[in-house]
């Protein structure tokens, strides 16, 4: 009978969390809990089990937000992307910043856990077809994003003849820093490599 009261429907709505709010933080947990799997266990160990269970959720759950294994993981993987897009740009809200600050912000794009997980989704993807597409395309997006802030942040002219090439032969090196860094601590001759990058820029950037 308190559902026919005035007052009585009111505190019940208030304390019950937005359907809406906690399926988005279900969706976070999971694609949080993915992207860990994957640069822990690689693709073989990363299954939709245990990374609902890394993310305190049912498989159900985890299901109904992500059908396929495969979508999951390429949506994990584009998600952190976004945040460390987001994050790259807010740590030089100004724009275009001291060049060293800039190489070494972006190497580490190619040093932590966001690319260790795309580079075992990487691997599945060569060797499944319907994987490779997705991953393909992703690999294509997120490489122009990390391009277009590269630019940005450095103050690059692509209209100067070589400075797109430049670009991205700088961020091709800084992926080839992060391969290094999955076997061994590689700190001490990125931050050399980071300096003499930083030298170069200068130099062909003008």
């Amino acid at each position: 009978m308190s559902a026919t009261t005035e007052q009585g429907p009111v505190p019940r709505e208030r304390d019950r969390a937005p359907k809406q709010d906690r399926s988005r933080a279900t969706r976070q947990r999971l694609l949080e809990a993915a992207v860990a799997c994957l640069a822990e266990h690689g693709w073989a160990g990363s299954t939709v089990a245990v990374v609902a269970e890394r993310a305190g959720v049912s498989r159900g759950a985890a299901q109904h937000h992500f059908p396929t294994r495969e979508d999951l993981f390429t949506a994990a993987v584009e998600y952190v992307a976004e945040e460390r897009s987001t994050a790259l740009r807010a740590l030089f809200p100004g724009g275009p910043a001291e060049r060293r600050a800039v190489v070494a912000a972006l190497v580490d794009l190619y040093t932590g856990p966001l690319f260790r997980a795309a580079l075992h989704l990487w691997v599945a993807a060569s060797n499944e077809d319907q994987l490779r597409t997705r991953v393909t395309e992703l690999e294509a997006r997120v490489g122009r994003e990390t391009h277009r802030i590269a630019v940005d942040l450095l103050g690059a002219d692509e209209s100067r003849p070589g400075v797109r090439e430049t670009v991205q032969g700088f961020l091709d090196m800084a992926r080839g820093l992060g391969l290094a860094n999955l076997l061994t601590d590689d700190t001490a001759r990125r931050d050399r490599v980071v300096t003499q990058w930083a030298a170069l820029l200068e130099d062909a950037l003008g």
